[in-house]
């Protein structure tokens, strides 16, 4: 998830928690006398907040094995097969970015795009991840000149799973990491500017949002006692989107390129996320405190 204009669907759901807010405040005035309170009882959320730590720190391990198996390949210059498994391995990262990507350092060390890092550095030395290496697989079509590169990746992903452990994982964070995800698909994702040289951009797709619905999946029980409609809509949107990609599988685990779809494909995805989203963007309720009975 890089640079990228105002997010409209986080502001959705900042207008949404802010007039739940105000609204509480009004009740509140009109309900109770001076010295009167209305308790609250503020949703337990802590189980779903540390299985989804768990998760990512199951993703981060699987990225980092397969990142060292990945590095290996370059070094024995397998250039077909480390290009087969690049995108693969990015997957791990993709779902994992509303924790992984908090981390600004070392995001940008591992998954920065050239255009982001010359527009913040004003330079390409220094640039260095995954896409350095994807620059080097593809434009040159070899894979000479990525070990180095490939090293200090392994060496980086290391450094973000010792971060990664010490975050303190709140509902805030994975609600707002999932309209993230969403974002990063229909700024990125759908206009193919992510994996620019391989162009193997809807393999991020699925993971960003195969992110996005564990954390759903994970809000799902106590969402369903607050709007079952809510969940049955985003059930449904997030049918509809996974089936979209579905159509564009090669086999049980990869992709057409990006650039192989149709200007109609593209459009029936960017419909897709975008009616995925305004749901997503009111996922916000299940932190909201509700009256104790």
């Amino acid at each position: 998830m890089k640079k990228m204009g105002v997010l409209l669907l986080i502001g959705a759901l900042v207008l949404i928690s802010c007039g739940k807010s105000n609204g509480a405040k009004e009740d509140n005035k009109a309900g109770t006398t001076a010295g009167q309170t209305i308790n609250q009882e503020k949703t337990d959320l802590s189980k779903e907040t540390a299985e989804y730590k768990k998760y990512v720190e199951n993703q981060i391990d699987m990225l980092l094995k397969d990142t060292e198996n990945f590095a290996q390949l370059l070094k024995d210059g397998k250039l077909d097969e480390a290009k087969k498994v690049y995108p693969l391995i990015r997957m791990a990262y993709e779902r994992s970015e509303p924790i992984a990507e908090s981390f600004g350092e070392s995001d940008i060390k591992i998954d920065y795009r050239l255009v982001d890092f010359k527009e913040e550095f004003k330079k390409e030395d220094g640039w260095k991840g995954f896409h350095r290496i994807e620059k080097i697989l593809w434009e040159q079509n070899t894979t000479k000149g990525t070990e180095k590169y490939a090293d200090d990746l392994v060496n980086d992903i290391k450094e973000l799973k010792a971060k990664i452990a010490t975050i303190e994982v709140t509902p805030d964070l994975m609600v707002t990491g999932a309209i993230d995800l969403l974002n990063e698909v229909s700024t990125q994702k759908i206009t193919g500017e992510e994996e620019v040289f391989s162009h193997t951009d809807l393999y991020d797709f699925r993971a960003n949002i195969e992110g996005a619905q564990k954390i759903f999946e994970l809000f799902k029980p106590k969402l369903e006692k607050k709007d079952a409609k809510l969940v049955a809509t985003l059930d449904s949107e997030f049918k509809t989107v996974n089936e979209l990609l579905d159509k564009y599988m090669t086999d049980d685990k990869h992709y057409k390129l990006y650039t192989e779809l149709t200007k109609e494909d593209t459009k029936a995805l960017a419909e897709a996320v975008t009616k995925l989203g305004e749901p997503l963007s009111q996922m916000g309720i299940v932190i909201d405190a509700t009256p104790k009975k």
